[in-house]
């Protein structure tokens, strides 16, 4: 487990200096009620946030003794869209300051007041920490003070517009937290005309949620924001470039309609923006340590998590027992440590009868399936996709009210499946799957669930009358509770067990992280999938977390395990043995195969990064060429450096002082000596290069 930052003794101090030291900055006055005059400056070692009169904000950032601005001038950074048109000018009238002690530490708040023409009345609560020097944390309201009713269509916060700080091509690369049905890289660069909303709720029938943060950087300086609220909000994190804009604009959307009478008051959900150099590794990590501290801590890691995967989905859903059981002694021979039973051992999505043509005795052939893969060495995974069930199902006939419903009082399609949601946040939907984990955990003896589907990350509201939900978010905002006993359910039978959860090519939901210890890349189109899923799940679930590649053939030609192996990710494949009923899908392990498939194993089995520590923030994997990626373990660095080709110098960053010994230890080739902390080596290869630095002491 990776600590939360310890604050620094100078934290508070720079912060005080710092309203004296830049330039119009007001010294930090004592608590209480202020006139606001001309400019207040909040902010602490790396982030200034300048309000003006009109409660416009100005984003700066100080890093190496340079002063950064991120925005050419203040704007409208917080504001409320009534129906006729938005209101963004607030004249300020005065603040407060006071001292704080919570659960992200000691810092101070400042809370602003300023009035529109309108009549409303704005107060924006910001508040800086000692243990997050990069970070503020927003709150905003609004009070009608009109007079009249005031129908409020959306309230925006942290709408900056990012200026360019240095050509290049692209000036920007970003991160976007959130899930399509294209399943798009999550890592992207920025160009004129790019736009997207970022929408964390459902962008189709079955593909939704994912993390609430989007960060965008330049060669020079990066910014993310996002909310820090304790379940999943329906908030948009747009990103986007305009044709003749000077810079990418982003920010935080909540578009839900409400009317405000005279005297009441809305406020936002608490968000936060976060300033870094390099990429977008630093965001997400600081947001992972946050989310830490409010509650929401990363899971324990058993050393079976780290053990390289096979998985019967080879055979695909019409698999038959016998195809598993004699491919399982080539498995254990080539170093594999997992088994998993995929698709295909149930009768249907929701009813999850055992198949009597493949298991005849029921239960008993279930148990004899897992005693066997046990006898050969292997631990047993069994696939699963809760959540999901099937028209014409006995669930159904029986058990209609577990459904979610539209507004429309219709089922929701779940596409993949071709099937129906049931309600996360329905007491019965919770008691029937947690009693057939105990089922296929207890009884069966299954050491670890495959939980598999795009429709796991997120569900739409419900607004069915017989789960007598207090609002339709519900649905959205439990589902982490029903992960919550899922995973508490299995770790009751085994403390051991490993509880994968696959959202099939979705961004994954933060919300649902602390309820499964082991992610994977989830259906990868590309090996540059594999590697920037790798970085962005090693920041949000820790350093040292045990992120699974996805089965080797989905990567590029089929066999990139150096992409997974490289950048400290569990291994794994699908290959089938000795024979296979559909070998033209090209699964089938022969000779050439298999010696190249356990050489990788081997290598990773001696290695085993993952257990290591994953530096992301010493390589930018925007701008950085190659693209490079490190982890420490046992006083060594292992670099991984990806390109198409590369022939010239590379940087190994992150050494301590002192001469190490260079290896490209995928092929046992000594690459010379080099010094640290900072060496270049000059190299030449295709595809990747992976070294080891062992210090010569």
């Amino acid at each position: 487990m990776i600590e939360v930052p310890k604050p620094s003794f100078f934290s508070r101090l720079t912060a005080i200096l710092l309203f004296s030291v830049l330039p119009g900055c007001q010294a930090l006055p004592e608590s209480g009620v202020h006139s606001f005059t001309d400019e207040l400056k909040v902010g602490n070692d790396h982030l200034v946030l300048s309000f003006d009169t009109k409660l416009h904000s100005q984003v700066i950032a100080s890093y190496s003794g340079r002063t950064i601005p991120l925005q050419e001038e203040h704007r409208k950074s917080e504001y409320i869209v009534l129906e006729n048109g938005p209101v963004g000018d607030f004249q300020a009238e005065s603040y407060r300051t006071q001292t704080i002690n919570d659960d992200l530490g000691k810092g101070l708040q400042y809370i602003i007041t300023g009035r529109s023409a309108e009549g409303m009345v704005k107060q924006v609560d910001v508040r800086v920490y000692d243990s997050y020097p990069s970070s503020a944390f927003l709150s905003v309201s609004y009070r009608n003070d009109t007079g009249n009713p005031v129908r409020i269509l959306k309230w925006v916060n942290h709408n900056y517009q990012i200026a360019s700080t240095s050509p290049s091509s692209p000036d920007f690369w970003s991160f976007q937290g959130a899930s399509y049905a294209d399943r798009r890289d999550w890592v992207q660069p920025v160009t004129p005309g790019f736009e997207q909303k970022n929408y964390m709720g459902m962008n189709s029938s079955d593909y939704g949620s994912g993390t609430p943060v989007s960060d965008v950087w330049t060669r020079d300086i990066g910014i993310g924001v996002g909310h820090v609220e304790l379940t999943p909000k329906l908030v948009s994190l747009p990103v986007s470039y305009a044709r003749g804009d000077s810079g990418v604009t982003i920010g935080i959307e909540y578009d839900r309609p409400e009317t405000l009478n005279p005297g009441e008051t809305l406020t936002t959900f608490e968000t936060f923006l976060n300033l870094h150099q390099g990429d977008y590794f630093a965001t997400l990590a600081n947001y992972r340590h946050i989310m830490s501290a409010k509650g929401l801590e990363a899971p324990e890691y058993p050393d079976n998590s780290y053990e390289p995967i096979w998985c019967a989905w080879g055979y695909e859903r019409d698999f038959t027992v016998e195809e598993v059981l004699q491919t399982l002694p080539k498995a254990k021979e080539m170093g594999l440590k997992w088994a998993v039973l995929d698709d295909g051992w149930q009768t249907s999505e929701g009813d999850w009868y055992l198949d009597r043509d493949k298991f005849p005795h029921g239960d008993e052939s279930m148990r004899q399936l897992v005693d066997k893969i046990e006898e050969a060495g292997l631990k047993a995974k069994l696939w699963w996709a809760p959540l999901a069930v099937d028209p014409g199902t006995d669930l159904i006939r029986d058990h209609e009210d577990m459904l979610l419903l539209d507004k429309d009082g219709n089922p929701v399609d779940i596409t993949w499946w071709d099937s129906y949601y049931l309600c996360p946040a329905y007491a019965k939907t919770q008691e029937y799957s947690e009693e057939l984990v105990r089922k296929m955990m207890g009884q069966w003896g299954y050491a670890g669930l495959k939980i598999d589907g795009q429709h796991l990350n997120g569900v739409p509201p419900c607004y069915n009358p017989k789960h007598n939900h207090k609002h339709p978010e519900e649905s959205v905002e439990q589902l982490q509770e029903f992960w919550k006993r899922i995973y508490e359910t299995a770790r009751e039978i085994d403390r051991e067990s490993i509880v994968e959860i696959c959202p099939c090519g979705t961004s994954y939901a933060f919300h649902n992280m602390p309820y499964m210890n082991q992610s994977v890349s989830s259906d990868p189109l590309s090996s540059w999938q594999i590697r920037h899923k790798g970085k962005t799940l090693k920041a949000l679930m820790g350093e040292s977390s045990p992120y699974y590649g996805d089965h080797v053939e989905l990567s590029d030609d089929a066999s990139d395990f150096a992409s997974s192996v490289g950048i400290g990710a569990v291994v794994g494949t699908k290959f089938t043995w000795p024979s296979d009923s559909h070998p033209e899908k090209g699964f089938q392990l022969t000779p050439e195969k298999e010696r190249s498939f356990r050489h990788w194993i081997d290598i990773y089995n001696e290695k085993m990064l993952p257990k290591g520590v994953y530096m992301g923030e010493l390589y930018d994997i925007g701008f950085d060429k190659p693209e490079t990626h490190a982890v420490s373990k046992d006083g060594k660095m292992y670099y991984a450096f990806y390109a198409d080709g590369w022939e010239g110098s590379v940087e190994l960053r992150g050494l301590a002082a002192g001469q190490y010994r260079v290896v490209d230890y995928e092929n046992d080739r000594p690459l010379g000596t080099v010094a640290g902390p900072t060496a270049t080596l000059k190299v030449d290869f295709n595809k990747h290069l992976l070294i080891e630095a062992i210090p010569v002491d």
